[in-house]
């Protein structure tokens, strides 16, 4: 009964005798508005035909009337209740079937669909922690729309969610800002210069890793062997106390290098393309170029070859 009603319920208890002509007028509303509120009432079970004048509507006792109110409610309330009880059940039986006819599925996942949707069911059973790898830079908008409403629930959970991404992430303003509100909502986030693979550990039970680390929408395979499973969760372990908080400057280290900085000499020393350190540390080409082109000036190479002869002679490449 919305405030309308209600006071046009109260008006005509007080004054039986009153129609539609007296509230209108006590109450400065119009003749349809009063007619359509005194339909409500009768839907309610609150006003009644006169047994005197059928024409007229009169209030049934608020003693009787309101309790009537009370416990249609109540039994409104208890069918919902059975309804909801009933699709829980039927919920239930559908996964369970689901879950058996899976039992024999391999655990290799094909297309970037099917991985999408294992990580949603992975994320959604998580109930103490997700751990991740996040190579690539700057996320897309589709990785970023699809990963806040799985990790903002978990953390309504108090799922813990520690997330490493590419130094290079911090120069793109949509993963930054991504970031930041996943910090704010109770996660962390760090930076290290390179990544093997994109990973996730959930429960310490699974894990998910590429198929190919070079193109992630080829594929993946989940992997629940304890002892596989402890051994990558030791190497996240490992790379999360070397990565520097997402808030936090990146240092020089006592050579005057940055992290992206010596991974770029290292790479490039082990014969890698441009293109692909470039791959590596989720920087375009040009910015890769450009690092380069810094570190041969501050080494004082004329060329590329020079430059490694130098950065080793220094211990850069140490």
């Amino acid at each position: 009964m919305d405030a309308t009603a209600e006071l046009v319920y109260r008006s005509m208890v007080a004054h039986r005798d009153w129609g539609v002509a007296e509230l209108v007028t006590a109450l400065a509303m119009s003749e349809d508005e009063v007619r359509c509120t005194l339909d409500r009432l009768a839907d309610l079970a609150l006003v009644r035909p006169s047994r005197e004048n059928p024409d007229d509507l009169r209030p049934v006792d608020p003693e009787f009337g309101l309790l009537s109110l009370v416990q249609m409610r109540q039994a409104q309330l208890h069918r919902s209740q059975q309804e909801l009880a009933e699709s829980h059940a039927a919920v239930s039986d559908l996964i369970a079937g689901l879950q058996q006819s899976a039992t024999h599925a391999p655990d290799e996942l094909v297309g970037i669909d099917e991985i999408q949707r294992r990580i949603e069911v992975l994320a959604s059973r998580a109930s103490k922690e997700c751990l991740s790898f996040m190579p690539g830079g700057a996320q897309s908008e589709a990785s970023i729309s699809a990963g806040m409403p799985l990790n903002e629930a978990a953390l309504l959970r108090g799922v813990a969610i520690r997330t490493v991404y590419l130094d290079s992430a911090r120069n793109d303003q949509r993963t930054q800002k991504y970031a930041d509100w996943l910090v704010q909502h109770g996660g962390e986030v760090r930076t290290q210069p390179t990544l093997p693979a994109r990973l996730l550990l959930v429960d310490r039970e699974t894990a998910l890793v590429p198929l190919d680390p070079e193109n992630t929408r080829q594929g993946a395979i989940q992997v629940t062997t304890p002892g596989i499973v402890a051994l990558m969760r030791a190497y996240f372990e490992q790379l999360w106390h070397k990565a520097t908080p997402f808030g936090a400057s990146r240092a020089r280290d006592d050579d005057g290098l940055t992290g992206q900085e010596r991974v770029l000499l290292s790479l490039l020393s082990q014969g890698m393309t441009d293109e692909v350190a470039a791959r590596r540390l989720g920087l375009s080409l040009r910015t890769v170029r450009r690092m380069m082109a810094d570190l041969m000036d501050r080494l004082g190479a004329k060329s590329r070859f020079e430059a490694g002869m130098r950065a080793s002679q220094r211990g850069w490449l140490a």
